[in-house]
């Protein structure tokens, strides 16, 4: 089974059963163990069209996507002579019961999948990474690699853009969507280098944000001009453009970047559509800046960076993060609609799967 998305309407979902296809030679099927859904698939969605995340798994008709999702795989069924069956992977897969690739540019690291419909899209989105070979893989933490690890790397792209450009001359970082765990790993990191954070988010998260002790001050949507008006720079995780041009016009004058990340509130629909006060948002896309850094540091240094950075986070995440199990239909779509909805508990991680209904 696989769950597909209408790609301009994402209320609307429906459950499509794969036809089993035949592999081709150089082909292997994956079995999808489990996947992680988080308010960055949501994202995916919402940017879809824009950063191509739709051609990453086609759907069966066109007005209908997949949204990708971080999770486990193992090959079943092999006609490629790289990869065999019995391998253990980690990267890109889609809301279903498998999937099928075709692996390339092997190394002792990973495959990429070379499919045609992958063609030009970011490196690290079509990487499957062998667990044999992972640095950061641990099989007993499993879920905490699916749910954060995508996160955190953003986050630390977020935290290596600022500082390869001198975080723009800011004193302050104002980060919305505080609760999230894109902006909650970008804030620890902010943390450990002394950059004063302002965590922005709603009331009824306010004691969660201010209880993990990461964010210098913690400040409610609705007390935006409490902000001390001192050179900053913006991080919109929660893409509400009215939060935005609050946090511009508050700020105008002592904003030295606004930085596009997430669109945690990707149905809200702005109420003023007057001219936005400078600078202009700038989207950053992850890839770019990691290519940059793997050129200037070399793959070893920039996997050892990640990889230390990211073993600090994922422990301190054990005193707050919680696991949520969803299997099947529609405890699955209970999760999507929960994360679509805007809604999740922010101490949670769900880790999903759709078994494969011949299995049964």
């Amino acid at each position: 089974m696989t769950l597909e998305t209408n790609r301009t309407d994402l209320s609307s979902t429906r459950f499509v059963a794969d036809v089993h296809e035949q592999l081709s030679q150089g082909q292997c099927r994956l079995r999808i163990d489990h996947f992680a859904l988080t308010t960055n698939n949501i994202t995916y969605g919402v940017f879809g069209d824009m950063l191509r995340y739709w051609d990453v798994f086609p759907a069966s008709d066109s007005g209908w996507g997949r949204i990708p999702t971080w999770g486990f795989a193992e090959v079943i069924e092999s006609a490629s002579n790289d990869l065999f069956v019995g391998e253990r992977l980690f990267g890109f897969l889609p809301m279903s019961s498998e999937t099928i690739i075709a692996p390339g540019k092997v190394d002792e690291r990973g495959v990429s999948d070379v499919a045609t419909h992958r063609v030009g899209l970011a490196g690290a989105y079509n990487r499957y990474q062998r667990c044999s070979a992972d640095p950061v893989y641990d099989a007993n933490r499993e879920p905490q690699q699916m749910v954060l690890y995508p996160l955190f790397f953003t986050s630390f792209v977020i935290d290596d853009f600022l500082l390869d450009n001198e975080d723009f001359g800011a004193t302050q970082a104002v980060i919305s969507s505080a609760s999230s765990k894109t902006a909650i790993g970008f804030a620890q990191l902010a943390k450990q280098r002394e950059l004063k954070t302002v965590g922005l988010t709603s009331s009824g998260n306010r004691a969660f944000v201010e209880s993990l002790d990461v964010y210098s001050e913690v400040v409610t949507y609705d007390a935006v001009d409490s902000i001390a008006p001192v050179s900053t720079v913006y991080v919109d995780i929660a893409g509400n453009q009215d939060l935005l041009r609050d946090v511009h016009t508050h700020l105008d004058g002592f904003l030295g970047h606004s930085m596009v990340v997430g669109n945690t509130n990707w149905d809200h629909k702005a109420t003023n559509t007057s001219a936005l006060p400078a600078p202009t948002p700038e989207f950053l896309f992850a890839p770019t800046q990691i290519s940059k850094r793997t050129k200037e540091w070399g793959r070893d240094e920039l996997d050892q960076r990640i990889g230390t950075a990211w073993k600090n986070y994922s422990e301190w995440c054990d005193s707050w993060l919680e696991f949520s199990q969803a299997v099947g239909n529609e405890e699955v779509l209970d999760v999507y609609e929960t994360l679509r909805s805007g809604q999740p508990d922010p101490k949670l991680g769900y880790i999903c799967s759709l078994p494969n209904e011949e299995a049964k």
